[in-house]
């Protein structure tokens, strides 16, 4: 049941008899009809504390609500839910940096209430923020500068700004390479303070925090030896194309961010809500709550990563290597083979490759790459082939691979399961105790067709993602006209969607429809969605 509905349906129980009250609408007084509805506000909004408070302690007992194809948009006339796959994608991250940095949580709700104290004056902090020149529209009020001052006290405060000189280089060309502003590298201290291994309650992964269907959308790998949702490179990667899109859509980096937070959905209702506003901070009461807080979180981070000096935090010493070489790989290789034989310890080799899930190089299926501090580059060449050699038997042997490959992921019993010559669709589903239907669906199929070698997952009772209804199926082109490919719309269609579908922006179907982001479509509208090959 959604939660206004709840709200709304303990408010009507307010209202009835034995809670007190008349159920007529005439009352003595105006001023005492003023001071019940003041009341019963009272009441509700202490209700939505509770139900807050309960929804947070038994999230993880959640079930994700997703369609088959990973489609976490929806249309824009329907409201989306705030426990939405697309919105726990970021929410819950936050969390998680909190647990990982062992300190006390960015409670929102406080954040709102409170106002935090500091020996710098508000002057101060307001003339800094100028200089920092940000592309990114920054405000100074009572909500960034509480963030502020809780980042200047967190413990894991040195670490960030270490961590920060490592991985900001890569972040910083990747945001060049896609022609966005510099300062959405503060993103992944929010989302993970530059964890690669982070694991929020939700099962967002990685530095950048992407749920499985969300990461799927973008490209990212993963499969039972490989996770490069783990990966700080392909992931931010992914964060960029998201970002890039997500600015097409609103044409501002402020409720772009936001959406990487709580999805496009929510940020489309919460501008509805409004009347139609879009600066960030004119929609600010309309948006999650876990939302309202990203951005003053963001300017903090912005904050701290420049002025850390002038707070007198000094970066803590931290052990991945200044300079790092990386090989390709198109061999199977094990983590302990590498550190066996020229003795690099294992823990760093894990440091630098995050991605591996069982401290294997699947390199006999295609070609990947290894990360190796730069001073054992000149070991790893000179004894490749007896690296390779090294317990091959041991590590390799089919049982253990037979192990890996049919397990079950820590995503929810999901089973990755490899086809083999002579196998059918039927025959697998008998196996799992499945239907043909639902692998088709959990796998993106459209015919029975299956090829040796192709990776199906194959979902456990009760972890399967929802099956995709008929609105939301295939949204890829469905006929042609004067050299481009076309698509029909159908009701509940976005174009961010059929976009996605068809392997282009959002940017490019303006371009070829002659529309812009304030743009209507309708179910019966054809649309151009790429030039025909």
């Amino acid at each position: 049941m959604r939660k206004f509905t709840v709200i709304l349906s303990l408010a009507a129980l307010l209202a009835i008899p034995q809670y007190g009250y008349s159920q007529s609408p005439l009352f003595q007084t105006h001023k005492q009809q003023r001071r019940l509805i003041e009341e019963l506000q009272g009441r509700v909004d202490s209700l939505q504390k509770a139900y807050d408070s309960l929804y947070s302690e038994h999230q993880t007992l959640l079930e994700p609500v997703t369609s088959g194809d990973g489609d976490d948009i929806v249309n824009e006339d329907i409201a989306v839910s705030d426990s939405s796959p697309e919105c726990i994608d970021s929410l819950l991250n936050i969390y998680y940096i909190q647990k990982q940095m062992n300190t006390d949580e960015f409670d929102f709700e406080s954040m709102e209430r409170d106002s935090l104290t500091s020996n710098v004056p508000d002057e101060v902090y307001i003339e800094r923020l100028q200089r920092l020149n940000s592309f990114i529209p920054i405000e100074f009020n009572k909500y960034v500068k509480n963030s502020i001052i809780r980042y200047t006290n967190l413990a894991s405060t040195p670490r960030i700004i270490s961590l920060s000189k490592f991985y900001f280089p890569m972040i910083e060309s990747i945001l060049n390479e896609y022609n966005l502003p510099q300062e959405l590298k503060a993103m992944a201290v929010i989302e993970s303070a530059f964890n690669p291994r982070a694991v929020s309650r939700a099962r967002a992964k990685g530095m950048w925090q992407f749920m499985y269907t969300t990461a799927k959308r973008y490209g990212l790998e993963m499969d039972s030896y490989v996770d490069e949702r783990y990966d700080p490179e392909a992931a931010c990667r992914a964060a960029a194309q998201y970002l890039k899109d997500a600015y097409d859509i609103f044409g501002d980096w402020s409720l772009a961010i936001a959406s990487y937070n709580c999805g496009e959905g929510n940020v489309r209702k919460a501008i509805r809500r409004s009347g139609g506003k879009t600066n960030y901070w004119d929609i600010y009461n309309y948006l999650p709550r876990e939302t309202r807080g990203y951005i003053p979180v963001f300017i903090a981070a912005l904050y701290i990563l420049q002025y850390y000096p002038d707070h007198y935090i000094v970066p803590a010493q931290i052990s991945l290597p200044a300079h790092v070489d990386t090989f390709h790989i198109d061999r199977n290789l094990h983590f302990s083979q590498i550190s066996e034989v020229i003795g690099i310890p294992m823990e760093q080799i894990r440091d630098l490759n995050p991605k591996y899930l069982h401290d294997i190089i699947p390199g006999k299926s295609h070609e990947y790459v290894l990360n190796l501090p730069f001073q054992y580059s000149s070991l790893f060449v000179d004894k490749q082939e007896e690296i390779y050699a090294y317990k091959d038997t041991v590590f390799f042997n089919p049982v253990s691979i037979k192990k890996i490959e049919q397990g079950t992921s820590d995503d929810g019993q999901q089973i990755v399961h490899k086809v083999r010559s002579g196998e059918t669709l039927g025959g697998i589903a008998k196996r799992y105790h499945v239907t043909v239907s639902q692998i088709k669906n959990w796998n993106g199929l459209r015919s029975n067709t299956i090829r040796v070698g192709q990776k199906l997952r194959i979902y456990g009772k009760g972890s399967a993602p929802k099956a995709q209804s008929a609105s939301s199926s295939a949204k890829t082109a469905t006929g042609s006209a004067n050299g481009y490919a076309t698509y029909k719309v159908r009701k509940g269609d976005t174009l961010y969607e059929i976009a996605r579908a068809n392997g282009v922006s959002v940017s490019t179907l303006y371009e070829l429809n002659n529309l812009n982001k304030y743009s209507k479509i309708y179910p019966g509208m054809v649309i151009r969605v790429k030039k025909e090959q």
